[in-house]
């Protein structure tokens, strides 16, 4: 099941990196405006108005950059999901490790401003967290 959900972030990722290669030398402004009215979102809002701003705001140099970064995301991500689908101890690795970098950004977001999505994401890593290390150290017991 974490396979499949890391190959799913690795998916959606890489297309928004595709996304964001195709928008170089186009306006990523207007077709940031258009994707926030056909959403329904409204542009006044706080995370539509600092989309559209950072839309605005963005060069060709760091479109590129982001679609590097969200390549390298994605190939981490297919990677985990590789390793964890054929049972692999460094794919086990990998999601303990990767999982366990966000524990700490989750629970100062909480301490920030509560929410039940933040306290539901922080839980579900958690829990893959724990049960990577439960299946490390059951793999070691073994060898």
């Amino acid at each position: 099941m974490v396979a499949l959900f890391e190959a799913l972030k690795g998916t959606v990722v890489l297309i928004a990196g595709f996304g964001l290669a195709h928008a170089i030398h186009n306006d990523v402004a207007e077709f940031v405006e258009r994707l926030v009215q056909r959403t329904h979102l409204n542009p006044a809002r706080r995370f539509p108005h600092i989309f559209i701003d950072l839309a605005n705001n963005l060069s060709d140099a760091q479109l590129w950059a982001l679609a590097a970064l969200a390549m390298v995301y994605s190939i981490v991500r297919f990677t985990e999901a590789c390793g964890l689908w054929f049972e692999r101890r460094w794919g086990e690795w990998i999601a303990a490790l990767s999982g366990g970098i966000y524990v700490p950004f989750e629970i100062y977001e909480l301490s920030v401003r509560f929410s039940t999505l933040k306290v539901t994401a922080l839980i579900f890593n958690a829990l893959v967290v724990a049960y990577m290390v439960f299946l490390l150290r059951q793999r070691r017991r073994v060898d």
